[in-house]
Formats: structure tokens, C-alpha cells, sequence
């Protein structure tokens, strides 16, 4: 295997790793917001800060390794890129650092304050749903015909980014999965803890989105055929994975509606997205943006190639673990999870 393809392999990597953890995490808070609207606040609130706590200042750690990943294998990437998303870039890092103080006063600050104050709760849930939506147009300029290169300078064409089917639906994609995802997650997190309202609440949810959820992911991939043929020719190709996908959805959601087998349920969820997010990604290869960033012309010099794969593999090796840890220290601990000496932080 070429160092471009063990590098875009684990950027990939890196990417589905930040897809589910911030899925969570985004979704999480739109729920605990929309808790506060429909009178159930009480019966799930605390459920979700449970995970929340220990988990909100290490979710953004995939994305950091895949942005400086992603410059530092394909320099040409910062060049295309950096201007196509400077706007959506910039408002996602300024709705993350709204997240991040809602976090740290939550956490550190007056709890009772940021708790009751609607405004906060209300930027706290919309934050959940606009930097996914944000951060999702990536995947619609990655299929090309919406930026050119025009006398040595990248011009993003707006209204054929906004007029264009399929960034929507790459939107709508991103915004119903990250709601099925996180409340797949916090089911199978409330039967857990033996939480039963907040169990059937959000059993509710995630049955409420697993149809949005298959319905947007249809849209999303016919309107690819209108966008970018060959990719879509490429992803007929390997449609094995994308059935995969669709079998581990099915599953996914008939443990859910039986309330059996809750933690194989979100392990068919993380399943079903990941053979949905390796089968799009392998079809999009040899481009990372048609028609200008190809995986082997515009991978980084070898020396540089190995001290990077390296130091990424590195990263992960170190990375899991301690995720894996702080799972087992806290999210799953018997005593912690059921809300008997929470610590914060």
C-alpha cells in the first residue's frame, strides 16, 4: 500500500472516530434543549450530563488530528480548502467556542445559572445541530463543480453551492444522523444506568429518527448521481457495503423497538455508519477534491510521509486507550453511571 493510501486511511479513520463521538455529543445537547421545551427535563437532564461530563473536552480531538493531518499529507488541501471553507470553517470554530463556554461555565461555573437560563440552553442545543451542518459542506464541495480555479486563485461559485441539491442533502444527512446516532447511544446508556422514564423517552427518539435517518441517506446518495457520475459509478461498485450498511440499520433498530440487546443495538449503529463512511469514502478515491487534489500527485514528499504516519499512528495507539479508559473509569462504571458519586470535570 502506498503512503497516500495509509494516509488518507487513517485520516479517514480519524474523521469517523470525531463522526461518532461528536455525534453524541451535538445530539446530546439539542436533546437536553429540547428537553427543556417539552417538559421532560427532569427525566433525561441528568442522564445526559452523566456522559457529557467527562467526555466534552476530549471530543474535538479527532477533528484537530484530521485538519493538521489533512494539511500535512496533502499540502494542496490548505490551498483549495482554506478558501472554500473560510466562511463555514470560521462559523463552525465560533459555534464550538460557544459550545466550549457553555461547557466551562456549566461545568465550573454557576451550575444553577447556565442550568435555568434558557438562552444558554437554547445556544447549547443549537449548536448541536448548525456545526454539523456546517462542517458537513465539506463533503458537498469534495464532489466538485462548485469551486474552480480561476488565474492562479480558488473561487467558490455561492449560488451553485446553495442552489445545489445535493449540499442540502448532505445537510439534512448530517443533521438526522447525528440526532439517531446520539439517541441510539443514550438508550442503550439509560438502560444502563436503570433509568426507565429516561429509557422510554429516548427510545422514543431513536425510533422517531432511524426513518429520517435511512430516507435522507437515499436522497443523499441519488442525488451524488446528479452531482458527480463517476463517484456514483464507484459506489455501484462496491454496493455490498452500502447493503451492509442498510442490514446493520435493521438490526440496529429492531434490538431498539424489542428493548433487547441494547449495547450490540449501538454496535450495529457504529456498523452500519461505518460501511456506509468507508464504502463513500473508498468510491471518492483517487480524489479528495474532484478534479484537483488526487490522493498520489498530491501526497507530501516521502520523508515527510513516514514521520507523519508515524506520528499519526502514534496518536491513535495513545488516543483509544484512553478512551477505552475513560469509558471504564466513568461512562460505564457501575457506580457513576446510575448517578452515585458523579464528579465533574
Amino acid at each position: 500500500m502506498s503512503y497516500a493510501m495509509v494516509a488518507i486511511t487513517i485520516l479517514w479513520t480519524f474523521l469517523f472516530g470525531y463522526l461518532v463521538v461528536a455525534s453524541i455529543d451535538f445530539g446530546a445537547g439539542f436533546f437536553s434543549f429540547y428537553s427543556v421545551l417539552t417538559g421532560h427535563r427532569n427525566k433525561i437532564h441528568n442522564i445526559i450530563q452523566r456522559y457529557l461530563s467527562p467526555v466534552w473536552e476530549v471530543t474535538n480531538v479527532f477533528l484537530i488530528f484530521f485538519v493538521v493531518g489533512l494539511v500535512g499529507f496533502f499540502p494542496d488541501a490548505a490551498f483549495y480548502y482554506g478558501t472554500a471553507l473560510l466562511v463555514p470553517g470560521s462559523l463552525a470554530l465560533v459555534l464550538l467556542a460557544i459550545r466550549g463556554a457553555y461547557y466551562a461555565y456549566h461545568t465550573y461555573g454557576s451550575q444553577t445559572e447556565t442550568r435555568t437560563n434558557k438562552v444558554y440552553m437554547a445556544l447549547y442545543g443549537a449548536t448541536g445541530l448548525l456545526i454539523p451542518a456546517a462542517l458537513s459542506t465539506i463533503l458537498a464541495i469534495s464532489e466538485g463543480g462548485i469551486i474552480d480555479k480561476v488565474d492562479g486563485k480558488v473561487v467558490l461559485h455561492w449560488y451553485s453551492f446553495f442552489t445545489n441539491p445535493y449540499t442540502w442533502s448532505v445537510i439534512i444527512l448530517a443533521l438526522v444522523s447525528v440526532l439517531y446516532i446520539s439517541a441510539m447511544f443514550l438508550t442503550y446508556y439509560a438502560q444502563r444506568a436503570g433509568d426507565e422514564v429516561a429509557f422510554g423517552i429516548v427510545r422514543g427518539y431513536a425510533l422517531a429518527w432511524s426513518g429520517p435517518t435511512i430516507l435522507a441517506s437515499l436522497f443523499a446518495f441519488f442525488q451524488i448521481n446528479h452531482q458527480n457520475p463517476v463517484h456514483f459509478q464507484n459506489m455501484l461498485n462496491m454496493a455490498w457495503m452500502f447493503i451492509a450498511s442498510f442490514l446493520c440499520f435493521c438490526i440496529a433498530v429492531y434490538l431498539v423497538w424489542k428493548k433487547i440487546k441494547l449495547g450490540l443495538a449501538f454496535v450495529m449503529v457504529m456498523l452500519q455508519f461505518a460501511f456506509a463512511w468507508y464504502g463513500y469514502g473508498r468510491s471518492h478515491l483517487p480524489y479528495i477534491l474532484y478534479d484537483y487534489i488526487h490522493v498520489h500527485e498530491s501526497i507530501t514528499n516521502d520523508t515527510m510521509a513516514v514521520a507523519l504516519i508515524t506520528a499519526f499512528l502514534l496518536g491513535l495507539c495513545v488516543l483509544i486507550p484512553s478512551l477505552i479508559l475513560l469509558m471504564r473509569l466513568f461512562l460505564f462504571d457501575a457506580n457513576y453511571i446510575r448517578g452515585k458519586s458523579a464528579k465533574r470535570g
